[in-house]
């Protein structure tokens, strides 16, 4: 059949089952969406367009118009994937040989994006959401606590296999964070206390009915059929924790995830690591789950002015007063130079692995020094 008989649904359908191959079923259904609402705005507005070579700019204007008319309004997240989704198909259509006209959608069409603020629990609600979690101590609550204290999606927490755990190293663990929404696995470090919690939901797990157990085979969570009950479920369970522990407001799992990274911050991860840990692909991303108060920049302040004192008062020593004389005086005094320089390089650097690599080095030159003196000092 020639391309020119081939009606537009035809062409979109045909490339719809092409992206089913390498794509996921919701964004194959979210594409074909997309083509079904353009092309019924189409047939109604511009019923004399039987071909893509006929498609002109203002045909897509005039559908994005009309998505903004829509009652009720969509947002402009929904109208921003709208456009990116068509075009991608009619990229992918000129790729594969079919003529449509360059610049049908640009850049300044796209409705601006939400600036999201984070949205972590506040410290005190924090704290009383973990008290209670603990003290009722069922498997929804050992979840929500594991979703706090790795950083991982709801979603993912629901799909963690029953051999999650993994031993890197004698005393490094990591929680196996299968295939999720960014079609990405990842290790998270987890410690004693993480394991313990996985440990609990074994347990628990055991104690669920056979019928559970045989629907919920090689998962981690039990669960009764799909998995939209037990999504559900966790939300009820941190509903009904946050109001036996007393917040202040309402609570969603994702904020778990949000108190998680800014945690992760002021203990002095760094963004590039903290995007790992939370599975992101751009940094920027990462950045909108950190939230640094004023007591955080106040503290960052205050230890750079501490450091920047203690690098100023620090004495120099003169380099020609260092004797070269092939003796132990002077190489003792060679050593305690090396020393304080790099005391002095270490702490202007901000890497925190190699601060510790050069604290190691520091302790093996100490080490040197104390043997000198071992030499120098009499035999008994």
């Amino acid at each position: 059949m020639k391309r020119s008989t081939v009606s537009l649904q035809q062409i979109f359908e045909t490339h719809l089952r092409t992206l089913a191959l390498t794509l996921r079923p919701n964004s194959v259904n979210d594409y074909r969406c997309v083509a079904r609402r353009f092309l019924a705005y189409l047939r109604v507005a511009f019923p004399q367009v039987r071909r893509l070579s006929q498609i002109r700019r203002d045909h897509v204007l005039g559908w994005f118009g009309e998505l903004c008319q829509q009652a009720p309004p969509l947002s402009n997240k929904t109208r921003r994937d709208y456009l990116l989704g068509l075009r991608r198909l009619l990229d992918d259509l000129s790729t594969n040989g079919y003529t449509i006209s360059p610049d049908l959608i640009r850049r300044e069409d796209f409705p601006p994006q939400p600036q999201y603020l984070p949205r972590p629990l506040s410290p005190r609600d924090d704290q009383l959401l973990q008290q209670q979690l603990r003290r009722t101590d069922d498997l929804p609550a050992n979840a929500l606590m594991l979703i706090r204290n790795t950083g991982i999606r709801i979603r993912e927490c629901i799909n963690l296999p029953l051999d999650c755990l993994r031993q890197l190293a004698p005393d490094a663990w990591a929680l196996h964070v299968p295939l999720g929404k960014l079609h990405t696995e990842r290790l998270v470090p987890v410690d004693e206390d993480i394991r313990r919690t996985v440990a609990r939901l074994l347990e628990l797990r055991a104690q669920a009915s056979s019928v559970q157990l045989v629907r919920s085979a090689g998962f981690l969570l039990p669960r009764l059929g799909r998995r939209d009950p037990l999504y559900q479920g966790l939300r009820v369970a941190l509903a009904a924790a946050r109001k036996q522990a007393g917040c202040s407001g309402p609570i969603t799992p994702h904020q778990l995830r949000h108190s998680y990274a800014s945690e992760m911050i002021r203990l002095g991860v760094s963004l590039p690591a903290l995007m790992q840990l939370l599975g992101h692909r751009d940094i920027r991303m990462t950045l909108r789950y950190v939230q640094v108060t004023q007591q955080d920049l106040q503290r960052e302040f205050h230890t750079a002015r501490e450091n920047a004192l203690y690098l100023r008062n620090l004495p120099i020593p003169s380099v020609r007063k260092i004797s070269r004389t092939a003796d132990l005086p002077g190489i003792r005094q060679a050593l305690a130079l090396t020393r304080h320089l790099l005391e002095m390089y270490r702490r202007q650097l901000s890497d925190a692995k190699i601060q510790r690599k050069l604290h190691r080095l520091d302790k093996r030159l100490h080490a040197v020094a104390s043997q000198l003196d071992r030499v120098t000092k009499p035999e008994k």
